[in-house]
């Protein structure tokens, strides 16, 4: 199966990354998009980052409905760094075919990431690019390393066939709902999921 996988800290999840999802699943021909809601900091808890449940709860209320999955499987590999997910997902289902999604705000960071060359030597990498994140992106020390593995945007069902490194670009509309914008707005937002029981669908357990 082709399966995107998207990571974030989800906090909470929203209408965004529901959106930028379904385009990734259509343009890149997915059969499901898997959200790996990281276990977070535990120091920032009761800080600015909502419990692991919390954020679950909202995964799943944005991804109802859809070929969104989403799932704490991070937790359960135990592990912090996006390398080291990535290379226990891949151990874990060696039989499907993962490529990675972000959005171009995190390709501008992306050197900061931990190996993040191997991040590349482990799966593609698709990038939403929206008009208002991608300046610093395009400019950034990660994509000039990328750069001659670039893919074409036209070429980009066919992934499954490319080898690594490769990353393509995908241009995408301007949306304005952020976690943060939430969070402002409603600093208590998980509350509404303070009692709601959660099962990953992926793993087959449930949490609280």
């Amino acid at each position: 199966m082709p399966i995107g996988v998207m990571g974030g800290s989800f906090n909470p999840a929203h209408g965004g990354h529901r959106s930028i999802s379904l385009f990734a699943i259509n343009s890149l021909q997915l059969d499901a998009m898997w959200w790996l809601v990281s276990p977070g900091n535990p120091l920032k808890l009761g800080k600015d980052m909502a419990p692991l449940s919390a954020r679950m709860a909202s995964a799943q209320q944005q991804s109802r409905n859809s070929r969104i999955v989403a799932t704490s499987i991070e937790k359960q590999f135990g592990t912090r760094y996006t390398v080291d997910t990535l290379r226990k997902l891949v151990a874990k289902y060696p039989k499907e075919q993962f490529i990675w999604v972000m959005g171009a705000d995190n390709l501008e960071q992306f050197h900061q990431w931990k190996s993040w060359r191997n991040i590349a030597r482990i799966l593609p990498i698709a990038v939403i690019a929206r008009p208002s994140y991608t300046g610093g992106a395009m400019t950034s020390p990660a994509m000039a390393w990328f750069r001659p593995y670039v893919r074409r945007s036209s070429h980009r069902k066919n992934w499954t066939k490319w080898s690594l490194p490769a990353l393509v670009i995908l241009r995408y509309k301007d949306d304005p709902r952020s976690a943060t914008q939430i969070r402002r707005a409603n600093p208590h937002w998980f509350d509404a999921y303070a009692k709601k029981q959660i099962r990953d669908s992926l793993l087959h357990i449930s949490q609280i």
